[in-house]
């Protein structure tokens, strides 16, 4: 099969990978159907990798041992892939089988009249699959690569690439984003009509991401600015 190599603005080359299918749905499984809250579930794939992209860190959730174990975790996006790494001698990196890969965005506190209808507003997707041992060395550059620049925009081009031993000490996952699902919830707290005429407060909060100004390392050598990519770093959400 023919692959193609993606290039992401400002990254350079990627991966070689299948064509991204944004265009195609996120189709519900029995594993990613909502039971309850049905219209909270987005069926749009160019908003589950809006989410994966503006996200940070995920929780990654495999069975070692027939016990359940949650890691959060870096990551990175290259089409309809997502990258995960590890040490190669960690447990959770050598488990067998399916996993579970979650990332939230929290938008609010929803605070309502009744402590039955507190929420959050959020975003969430929910990633199901079996991962697969990333040994293409391109591919696994590629994917260091995404999950650097996941983290800090603009850096792979500064920083010294690994060398063959810290490749050989890192394990490289890749997971197919086919069986997804996003879950957004919006808006003011949803609270009983019978509950409309008590005296309490009630309302979203909102939580954004604010990032502080670079604290340089105290081994740092004296003349190194802060670099560009840094200076330009995400605006808050």
């Amino acid at each position: 099969m023919h692959s193609t190599t993606e290039t992401v603005p400002g990254r350079g080359p990627q991966a070689p990978a299948a064509p991204d299918p944004a265009s195609a749905p996120l189709s519900a499984t029995d594993r990613t159907r909502l039971r309850r809250g049905r219209h909270k579930q987005r069926e749009d794939r160019a908003e589950l990798y809006a989410l994966l992209d503006e996200g940070l860190f995920c929780h990654l959730g495999v069975v070692v041992d027939g016990a359940p174990r949650v890691m959060p975790t870096a990551y990175g996006r290259i089409g309809d892939t997502l990258y995960l790494h590890g040490s190669t001698g960690a447990r959770s990196m050598n488990a067998d089988g399916e996993v579970c890969v979650t990332v939230t965005l929290v938008d609010a506190l929803v605070l309502a009249r009744s402590a039955f209808h507190h929420s959050v507003n959020h975003r969430s997707a929910m990633v199901y699959g079996r991962p697969r041992v990333v040994t293409d060395p391109d591919e696994r550059t590629a994917g260091l690569r995404a999950l650097t620049e996941q983290i800090a925009p603009g850096r792979w081009a500064e920083i010294r690439e690994p060398d063959r031993k810290e490749m050989a000490a890192t394990r490289v996952l890749a997971l197919s984003l086919a069986e997804a699902s996003v879950k957004v919830r919006t808006g003011p707290p949803g609270d009983e009509e019978e509950d409309m005429d008590l005296d309490v407060w009630a309302g979203i909060v909102p939580v954004r991401q604010v990032y502080g100004e670079p604290e340089p390392d105290p081994l740092l050598k004296p003349g190194i600015g802060v670099p560009r990519h840094l200076r330009e770093h995400r605006s808050p959400a």
